[in-house]
């Protein structure tokens, strides 16, 4: 029996309602598979031994979960704990007429819920398929798969996209109009891209190692 379609919005709770700037929340599940999809690092904030601790680690997701992962001996990584998962892409400075206007044109998510250490074999191999496909697509199928060893020194957590607030802010600074607009100072954007660049290969590479296609092709292709 195939599980329920997820609603078209993101539910609203204590943790992910938007308090402050609303009107650059959003609540469309769509912009947060599109934030998540245009990335691959997320930081994972945990309390342990009583003080909190964020760490910054490569994620991959299906529809209904974000997998995460990282060493047996992480202590972020035990699981079954309440975490908060944050992404954000930085598109550009906003730059004002004021400095207290000026910010950060921005796309965040924040994901709460109790990260599950995934013990099942079958769900840790699909989990890291999409981990590594997530972040360089193609590559679980070229590269050779993780040996029984290698997945015993590895754990993955699965987290539910149930509960995430997501803020997007976009254009201009927002003094145009006001007093300020007088000074004759300049004001825009200054707009932040990433671009992959040509691929290094290792130096022990076999000469005329050739790069796979789905490597080369990324070159010269924005990222996130």
């Amino acid at each position: 029996m195939s599980p329920e379609p997820l609603p078209a919005a993101l539910p609203q709770t204590e943790l992910t309602r938007h308090r402050r700037l609303r009107d650059q929340g959003s609540l469309h599940r769509a912009d947060l598979e599109a934030i998540l999809d245009a990335g691959f690092v997320c930081h994972l904030g945990i309390v342990v031994e009583g003080r909190p601790l964020v760490v910054p680690t490569v994620y991959g997701r299906d529809e209904r979960q974000l997998y995460l992962h990282g060493s047996v001996a992480s202590r972020s990584l035990a699981g079954g704990t309440p975490v908060c998962v944050t992404v954000t892409h930085v598109d550009g400075l906003v730059l004002a007429r004021s400095v207290f206007e000026h910010g950060v044109n921005y796309r965040s998510a924040v994901i709460h819920g109790e990260a599950r250490k995934v013990t099942d074999p079958e769900e840790k191999l699909t989990g890291l398929r999409l981990l590594t496909d997530h972040a360089a697509p193609g590559q679980w199928s070229y590269a050779r798969e993780p040996s029984r060893k290698e997945l015993a020194a590895t754990t993955l957590l699965a987290l539910p996209l149930d509960e995430a607030s997501v803020k997007i802010r976009t254009g201009a600074p927002d003094d145009g109009d006001g007093p300020d607009a007088e000074l004759g100072l300049w004001a825009g954007v200054l707009p932040l891209t990433s671009v992959w660049g040509a691929p290094v290969p290792d130096p022990l590479l076999p000469p005329k190692t050739p790069v796979p296609p789905h490597i080369g092709r990324r070159e010269g292709t924005r990222h996130g």
